[in-house]
């Protein structure tokens, strides 16, 4: 008759001396201070790429495009002056 094991304690290799409360959650390697600092990593296309070739244009692009947003919001926000503008439809 075979001995009945238990899966897991044979799978398990850690010793049960090994204190894991006590280690640091990000390790200590060359992206663990961007890492830590909260860095975005974007992929980018192909055809983008050839667009921007540094941070510097993805980032003044980008830029450009968060200011128009931001127009475009503070606009539909306003309220309404009493001037009505219609424009008439031209009849063939």
């Amino acid at each position: 008759m075979k001995k009945r094991t238990n899966k897991r304690t044979e799978d398990d290799d850690l010793l049960p001396e090994y204190d894991f409360s006590k280690m640091k959650l990000v390790g200590r390697g060359i992206y663990a201070e961007r890492y830590r600092s909260g860095t975005n990593i974007v992929l980018l296309d192909r055809d983008v790429r050839e667009a921007f070739p540094d941070d510097e244009s993805v980032n003044e692009a980008l830029r450009v495009i968060a200011k128009a947003a931001r127009r475009q919001a503070s606009r539909a926000k306003r309220p309404q002056t009493g001037k009505t503008t219609t424009r008439s439809r031209r009849v063939a």
